[in-house]
């Protein structure tokens, strides 16, 4: 058995894995030439305003007075310089959006996954392209582009960490602080001569990073008054730094200023997923070589997202990619284009010759087919010559005809031609860069999905072997396993000789060997196969068929849930029939109702909105005094049937719980106030926050292990941790799936009942800590793939029951806030991660309740929810995308990845579950003293 856990999670692993290797590796490549406009640039230096969080929508409307928000960007916009949206992608996190911004590339996965503040891929920037670059802001962004820069021309000047709080102050401070220190650097310039004269060298940047607008909008929300307030604190910083910097240089017009943002942000305040309020960021670009506003009678917008009170700007809005800022900024001051760029100059935003603009589209033309030509030769060294199939568009011949008719045009001055021409070579290029980037994709994906449907063949033969009566013990020849096991080595063998003459990297070799033992094992089991398929033949066919139907429904009905929440509402629908469907409810029709209403109820959730909800503080509070109620009621119950207590302990143990629930209330709805008030968080709510989190996962160890009471033990202590992380109607969630759950342990004694499998057992006296001693398991009926079936459901439903992948986001600062402030903390989330956890805990418990009540081993019945579980896992693995809109291809590799994990973290909570429903700890007693 161990070694079958090893061999699964270590197959799990690489399927899990597989998938940024074979959708997600690097596309980075190195070893390209710089490329640089020959001709000399418009600017000699670059200001750079980066308002953290700023959506588009929010700068570019006006006030419900019809006032701009932003008065002096207003005016720039409408008088001195060009204007637009840069569309982001997901993931809209400030890394991410920052290195599209300053490098032109957009950070695959993988890459993201590593790390927020050190560099997981090396690449170039603007920054690193520059003379000097000088940025202020915060000390998450700042420091990722100092240290990947070459050489010491890169300043970084942050505030502390601490400083990011965002429930008891005003977080417009942190945009103070910055324009605070920018003018105290230039005013200390003057008696700084080394400083004076590298800050009059041509290619300086000056980077603000302003963080404010982004704190301000996850505590207050975009459409608060404190959101708008920070827009018009920047406008004015803005205006301020500009007139300075203007002022320093004697107004010599060889300054260009740009601003934008790195992401959005959603009306909840939470941004990373593909909302156009997330994707959607504002860019108003002017100074030095931009061009002037272009007036038009009205504006065409592509998104509805866009319409509405920006139809009074009458000047042209460009459209462009949030990677094409960086070849703007290297074309405005002269430097190098980044080598790992994939941007295409927006040409709109310049004011220079049309010559001018030739070249930098050449530049930006023959920068990108660098990268190409790096990658096709990395991948023809990497592969046989009569298997290497070239990217006949740009041909070795292609490349040089293009790059010589461009050339020729420009020399013949017909510059459109030489833009057009360079447009087309950049969009060939880029068509070039995915098409090698992907060449190992569709052989990589088939010893994959092998090995997939392989591993799950072996391990329903293992079932069927092992835990079931329908086949007979079969003696193996010892002659044929050797022939087998040679003709399987051999095969091993000719992939890996395959591979190395290829020099493919080693994890190709996993990928493309571990179909070969997996196989092995299932061709061992063939005598196996052949006497189930005898079994089977016996059978009905209807029966047969109806059964694989009734399977295949069910687990197409889980993959849509995860695209549809609402079907898990028809699934809960059809479960709440299946008492009268099996005539269940004949032998218990109370049992029956409830279950039937519970399910009804429980169906409502997945109908209900996810995130953007506003948050309904009556709501957490109207679940934390309905669990007092029933707390009382049980309380009530216990202190009548004291002699079923050895003594008093365990009514205290329940009274703890209970005033443990109620101080969470109490702090749900003091705490909101205070942070509402803008007062900061108490300090007594947050010592009670965290004694609650701490004592939540002690005290269901001191209560009684008897199942009913054990169980209701860990709801209320679970329960006064969720009241504190939920900001609405979810509070009210883990109450209906636990109210379900109990009624499930109840429905499937009956269903143990009404198959004749064992006699109904008494629950109300059923003891966990003896449960672990049932040494005869009864085998496997078909009854228990229905029950697997309802706790892979239940899981599903505990995750999706209020959300979806886009809700699971670590920006949700609402629920974390009640335990504290600071913007940077990592418990955060860890925090919202407990919040997910706990439903899939309760619903862990319940079915560790069934397991022993049903006398079935944990083994057998976790080898059908691994069966079930993995057949998901090849449905997503072929829906993982890496195409199309960027909210589905984040959206495809969460699912992938969920689902791979889900039979890893539903071993780790079978775990759980044993340990909170079996084991004790019991109390030091306090021994009397007697006065004498």
């Amino acid at each position: 058995i161990p070694v079958f856990i090893l061999a699964g999670l270590l197959v799990h692993c690489v399927f899990l894995v597989s998938i940024f290797d074979i959708y997600f590796s690097s596309p980075l490549v190195h070893g390209m030439t710089p490329q640089q406009t020959p001709l000399p640039p418009p600017a000699k230096r670059l200001v750079l305003f980066v308002a953290d969080g700023l959506r588009a929508d929010s700068l570019y409307e006006l006030n419900s007075n019809g006032t701009p928000r932003a008065p002096y960007l207003r005016s720039i916009l409408e008088n001195n310089g060009s204007w637009g949206i840069s569309h982001t992608r997901v993931p809209t996190e400030s890394r991410p959006g920052h290195v599209a911004l300053i490098a032109g590339f957009y950070e695959d996965v993988s890459a993201v996954a590593k790390g927020w503040k050190e560099n997981p891929v090396e690449f170039d920037s603007v920054f690193n392209e520059s003379k000097y670059t000088w940025g202020w802001g915060s000390p998450d962004i700042l420091p990722m582009f100092a240290k990947g820069a070459t050489g010491d021309h890169v300043y970084t000047f942050c505030y502390t960490a601490e400083s990011e709080d965002f429930g008891a102050q005003d977080a417009a401070e942190l945009d103070m602080w910055v324009f605070d220190h920018v003018k105290g650097f230039f005013n200390s310039s003057r008696s700084n001569q080394m400083l004076f004269s590298a800050l009059h060298e041509d290619k300086v940047v000056l980077f603000l990073h302003l963080l404010g607008i982004d704190t301000n909008g996850h505590a207050h929300r975009p459409n608060s008054r404190e959101y708008k307030e920070n827009i018009k604190k920047v406008d004015e910083g803005i205006k301020e730094i500009a007139s300075m910097i203007e002022n320093f240089y004697g107004n010599d017009g060889k300054t260009a200023f740009i601003l934008t943002s790195d992401h959005g942000m959603t009306d909840w305040g939470s941004h990373g997923a593909g909302h156009p309020s997330e994707t959607l960021t504002p860019l108003i670009v002017w100074g030095a070589g931009v061009n002037y506003p272009q007036k038009v009678t009205s504006q065409f917008f592509e998104d509805n997202f866009l319409k509405g009170s920006w139809n009074c700007l009458k000047m042209g809005m460009l459209l462009f990619a949030q990677a094409d800022i960086a070849p703007l900024m290297a074309s405005l001051i002269g430097v190098p284009f980044p080598l790992n760029s994939v941007g295409t100059l927006p040409l709109e935003y310049l004011n220079n010759s049309a010559h001018f603009k030739a070249e930098s589209m050449f530049t930006n033309a023959v920068q990108i087919l660098e990268q190409f030509k790096v990658k096709m030769s990395q991948k023809k060294e990497t592969t046989l010559s009569f298997l290497f199939t070239p990217f006949k568009p740009l041909s070795d011949s292609e490349q040089i005809n293009f790059l010589k008719k461009t050339r020729l045009y420009i020399q013949q001055e017909k510059y459109d031609e030489a833009v057009s021409l360079c447009k087309t070579l950049i969009n060939l290029a880029l068509e070039g860069l995915s098409y090698y980037h992907t060449y190992d994709r569709l052989f990589l994906g088939l010893s994959i999905a092998m090995g997939f449907v392989g591993w799950t063949t072996y391990v329903i033969l293992v079932i069927i072997k092992t835990h079931t009566n329908l086949t007979k013990t079969v003696q193996t020849n010892n002659q044929e396993s050797t022939v087998l096991f040679y003709s399987f080595a051999f095969v091993g063998i000719i992939i890996a000789f395959f591979l190395l003459i290829q020099a493919c990297p080693w994890t190709y070799y996993v990928y493309c060997l571990l179909p070969v033992p997996v196989w092995y094992a299932v061709v061992r089991e063939i005598p196996v196969i052949q006497d189930l398929a005898t079994n089977l033949l016996s059978l009905r066919i209807g029966q047969s068929i109806g059964f694989l139907l009734v399977c295949t429904l069910g687990i197409e009905i889980l993959v849509f849930s995860f695209f549809y929440r609402s079907a898990l509402t028809i699934g809960l629908l059809v479960f709440a029939g299946w008492p009268v469907i099996t005539q269940l409810w004949v032998q218990a029709k109370t049992t029956a109702l409830i279950w039937t209403l519970l399910c009804v109820l429980l169906a409502i959730f997945p109908l209900m909105p996810v995130v953007g909800r506003e948050p309904n503080i009556s709501l957490v509070i109207a679940a934390g005094l309905l669990t007092l109620l029933i707390s009382c009621f049980s309380l009530a119950s216990l202190c009548k049937s004291e002699n079923k207590y050895g003594n008093n302990e365990d009514l205290k143990i329940h009274f703890y719980q209970v005033l443990s629930i109620a101080l969470s209330t109490y702090v749900v709805s003091s705490t909101h106030d205070s942070l509402k008030n803008k007062q900061g968080l108490p300090l007594l709510n947050q010592i009670v926050s965290w004694m609650t989190l701490v004592s939540s996962s002690v005290l269901p160890l001191l209560s009684p292990t008897f199942l009913f009471r054990r169980l209701f033990s860990i709801l209320l202590s679970l329960m006064s941790t969720y009241l504190l992380l939920s900001t609405g109607y979810e509070a009210l969630f883990p109450l209906v799936l636990s109210g379900l759950m109990f009624v499930w342990i109840n429905m499937e004694q009956e269903a143990l009942q009404h198959y004749g499998l064992s006699l109904k057992q008494k629950l109300a006296v059923f003891n966990f800590a003896y449960a672990t001693d049932i040494t005869q398991f009864r085998q496997l009926h078909l009854d228990d793939v229905r029950r697997s079936f309802f706790f892979v459901f239940f899981i599903v439903t505990a995750f999706f029951g209020t959300g979806n992948i886009a809700s699971v986001n670590r920006k949700m600062f609402p629920q974390p806030a009640r335990l504290f402030c600071k913007y940077g903390c990592k418990p955060k989330c860890s925090l919202c991660f407990k919040q997910v956890v706990i439903p899939f805990v309760l619903v862990s418990c319940a079915f560790e309740a069934i397991q022993v009540t049903t006398q079935l081993s944990s083994k057998s019945l976790f080898l059908i929810v691994l069966v079930i579980s993995d057949i998901m896992a090849l449905h997503f693995f072929f829906l993982v995308k890496d195409y199309g809109s960027w909210l589905d291809i984040g959206t495809s590799i969460s699912h992938y990845v969920l689902v791979m994990s889900l039979t890893i973290f539903m071993m780790l909570m079978n775990g759980l579950a044993q340990l909170l429903t079996t084991k004790r700890l019991e109390l030091p007693r306090r021994t009397k003293h007697h006065s004498t």
